[in-house]
């Protein structure tokens, strides 16, 4: 029996332990239509500049449905009820989109460069000459993708991602309005209380916030807070109701006369004790309501600012930095409490465009 030994190690049919799947090479590169025919390579950069040339026409779209189509519009597919103007800038925009994706792809496959690459993988880092050479592989693959000679395409492309951010641009107009000075006089400076419901009324009366019913002087006890809106809110209906109802938000409250300090300024705001101010606190907006009949103090819920309506509405205690707005009343001849103009200063929590040098401050006159 032979028992000899190959001292000259494994044998050399065995795969290296390293790569134990034989490499079977690159298959042969066929080449592409494009690559052999220059007809062919035309047709390709036509088909793919439609496409990014389509992108502008549907950005067009996009706008003039967003500004022609009525947002009270629908369609009906089916049992789906959809909104027409969202129907046209989801098709739009989508198309737009989908369009310089396809033209993308079709340039990738057909245009850029088709040569196949092999390489060892390379560790996490870097070296500096690998990044070198990732830079001149850059400046490669941009002569590779044949930007420099098909300048058509390039071109085509940056109008393409350039129109299309135009929807977007204009879809920033549902943010709200411009706060221009005048706009900001229309909207947050300004509550319906100083909008008549009819012009023979004296001024906009003010009413239960539940019941809507006008409320009579002589019907408020001393010590007593109502919840109060003006009475023309009723002429508002959804969001411009909700708006309103919002900046309008009043209490009125009755004190003993000779036990709150009223300003020569404010000598005609009130009815024999009874004041009336804005309801939400100038902190951040929230609705007040906790009343201390004994020291005439309006305590917000939210965060304890603390308001002295004894005293013209001053904080004294809390976060907020402004006295609650007050609301200028009278009463009519039957009784009726009234507001006589709308509140002087804006109501609601601060910002920016606001001026303070009109609030109301301890020790005013």
């Amino acid at each position: 029996m032979s028992n000899d030994i190959d001292h000259e190690g494994p044998s050399r049919n065995v795969v290296d332990e390293r790569h134990p799947v034989a490499d079977p090479g690159l298959e042969e590169h066929l080449p592409r239509p494009t690559d052999v025919d220059e007809k062919a390579a035309r047709r390709a950069e036509l088909q793919v500049t439609g496409l990014f040339a389509v992108v502008p026409l549907l950005a067009i779209a996009f706008v003039v449905i967003y500004f022609a189509v009525p947002r009270e519009m629908y369609v009906e597919f089916g049992a789906l009820h959809a909104n027409a103007q969202h129907v046209g800038l989801g098709v739009t925009l989508g198309l737009a989109i989908l369009a310089i994706g396809i033209g993308a792809v079709h340039w990738a496959r057909q245009l850029m460069s088709d040569h196949e690459i092999v390489e060892e993988r390379h560790p996490a880092t870097s070296s500096e000459e690998d990044r070198k050479a990732t830079l001149a592989e850059f400046d490669k693959g941009v002569e590779d993708s044949a930007i420099t000679r098909r300048k058509l395409v390039g071109r085509s492309l940056l109008g393409a991602l350039g129109i299309v951010a135009i929807p977007a641009v204009v879809t920033l107009a549902d943010l709200g309005e411009w706060p221009t000075p005048t706009r900001i006089g229309e909207t947050l400076e300004k509550t319906i209380w100083g909008d008549k419901r009819n012009p023979e009324d004296p001024g906009v009366y003010i009413v239960n916030d539940v019941t809507y019913k006008r409320i009579k002087a002589a019907d408020l006890r001393i010590g007593q807070l109502v919840n109060a809106e003006p009475e023309n809110l009723q002429d508002y209906h959804g969001h411009h109701l909700q708006t309103e109802k919002s900046k309008a938000a009043l209490v009125i409250v009755r004190m003993e006369p000779s036990r709150i300090k009223v300003p020569e300024s404010r000598r005609d705001w009130q009815v024999g004790g009874i004041l009336a101010y804005s309801k939400i606190c100038t902190h951040v907006g929230c609705p007040i309501s906790l009343w201390e009949q004994q020291t005439h103090h309006l305590l917000c819920p939210c965060h304890q600012s603390t308001f002295d309506l004894g005293d013209s509405g001053v904080v004294v205690f809390g976060p907020a930095a402004r006295a609650l707005p007050q609301l200028p009343i009278a009463v009519d001849d039957e009784g009726y409490l009234y507001a006589t103009s709308d509140f002087t200063v804006p109501v609601g929590p601060s910002y920016f465009e606001r001026d303070s040098t009109k609030d109301f401050k301890k020790g005013d006159n």
